[in-house]
């Protein structure tokens, strides 16, 4: 059978992001953080304690799970490679990516289990789940080529994301529904642990419909070898050493590395700023999440127009700029209010930087380079290691100075070295120079 533009298998593909989606907006933005820091935060009389034991060592409650999630993180920056590899030569995708749904499924059902007596288990199965998503991601994104022509890419790849809100959307609300009726059950934390294990079911049942449609792979299947995970390590440092043949590519990555490690750690500790700093309670801060979802989409928009009217790099700084005064609000933020209102801002300036991104690197790099798709896995690592590190340091500096506001004032920091190099990649690009050709 014929995939390519085939309506059926479009559509199955696309119901690979409607089961994930869960996943990313239930568990990494909304109810798990809250829940986390709530269970993890006692106060006597005027006094909140913060720390936690893990296995037997002592860690702020929110520094914790940012360090499980920068580790697993950092676990999939290192087997992207081999993931990415297995792919290039024609492995069994659909095996590898059933595998990587189950993983994190099934952690997610295990977070039902999750008390403040299992708190090991529980961020063990958050990491792990991080690692599924992750993992299954990488599998997702190689069926596009072959499920789509190239002029039909980017509206296929758009309906993915449609598919993905759609249905994250649509189990948040279901969920929100128990979190805000919990009085319909004795044990309080129930609705919330009922959560993940609806995330769970949700993510592994819908994600069958992918599995039944798409082809295993390619007939030409092999069985994955050393020579084949050394090959997607090879891979990597063939296009770095390419990469710096290109003057404005190189430049653009590193500021991306750095602006990343600003925006994406944002996107990831806001639940749980709102939680620990301003006290707002599960269902004040999951309306945020889905007020910023909503957001997003006008931000996207927005920001193509404007890319398209002023350019791509004149755009990502005025954005940068945005994402610094984002950070410096959040320091003096003291109310819900004023919470909401940069809740909105940063939906508006998340919903564009991200696929801003992703399209200027794509624009840098030479129509004559051979396999655009190690150049995307160089830059799908760079992200997550920007992840890695951006989690990492914003978790060290609340440990070492008491205070998450100090961490989010900190995250400036990387968006001033990215906004310095943007600069100087609009310099080279007024040259004209854009790199080196690959033959």
């Amino acid at each position: 059978m014929n995939i390519k533009n085939n309506i059926k298998s479009i559509k199955a593909w696309a119901m690979f992001d409607w089961a994930n989606s869960a996943y990313s907006l239930v568990i990494t933005s909304t109810i798990f953080p809250a829940y986390y820091t709530a269970i993890t935060t006692t106060t006597i009389g005027n006094q909140t304690n913060d720390k936690v034991l893990f296995f037997g060592i002592q860690f702020v409650n929110t520094a914790l799970s940012n360090y499980a999630l920068a580790t697993a993180y950092f676990i999939i920056a290192l087997i992207t490679p081999i993931l990415t590899a297995t792919a290039d030569y024609h492995g069994n995708k659909k095996v590898f990516m059933k595998a990587f749904t189950w993983l994190g499924a099934l952690a997610c059902m295990g977070l039902f289990f999750f008390k403040i007596n299992t708190l090991e288990l529980g961020l063990i199965l958050f990491g792990l789940a991080a690692i599924g998503y992750c993992g299954g991601v990488v599998f997702s994104n190689s069926y596009l080529p072959e499920i789509a022509s190239p002029d039909k890419q980017d509206g296929v790849s758009a309906k993915g994301f449609a598919y993905g809100y759609v249905g994250s959307v649509i189990l948040q609300i279901i969920c929100f529904v128990f979190v805000l009726n919990n009085q319909w059950f004795d044990d309080k934390s129930f609705p919330v642990r009922l959560s993940f294990l609806l995330v769970g079911i949700w993510w592994i049942g819908f994600a069958y419909i992918p599995f039944s449609v798409l082809p295993k792979g390619s007939p030409n299947f092999n069985k994955l070898q050393k020579s084949n995970i050394r090959n997607g390590f090879d891979e990597l440092k063939k296009v770095w050493q390419q990469i710096k043949t290109m003057t404005v590519v190189k430049k653009y990555l590193s500021a991306f590395f750095f602006y990343s490690m600003g925006v994406q750690t944002v996107m990831l500790i806001a639940t749980n700023f709102g939680a620990k700093i301003l006290l707002l309670s599960s269902s004040k801060l999951i309306v945020t999440i889905l007020i910023i979802q909503l957001v997003a989409i006008a931000g996207a928009a927005l920001m193509s127009k404007l890319s398209a009217t002023y350019g791509n790099i004149k755009v990502l700084i005025w954005v940068l700029s945005i994402w610094m005064c984002v950070c410096i609000a959040a320091y003096y933020i003291q109310n819900e209010y004023q919470f909401y209102a940069l809740a909105a801002i940063v939906g508006l300036i998340m919903g564009g930087i991200q696929s801003l991104s992703r399209s200027t690197f794509s624009k840098y790099l030479p129509l004559d380079i051979p396999d655009t798709a190690s150049f995307f896995s160089f830059y799908d690592v760079t992200e997550k290691l920007a992840i890695v590190a951006g989690l990492f340091s914003f978790g060290l500096i609340e440990e070492l100075t008491g205070n998450m506001r100090n961490s989010a004032l900190f995250l400036v920091v990387f968006f001033v070295v990215g906004l310095i190099v943007l600069f100087s990649v609009l310099r080279e690009e007024k040259k004209g120079f854009y790199g080196k050709n690959i033959s």
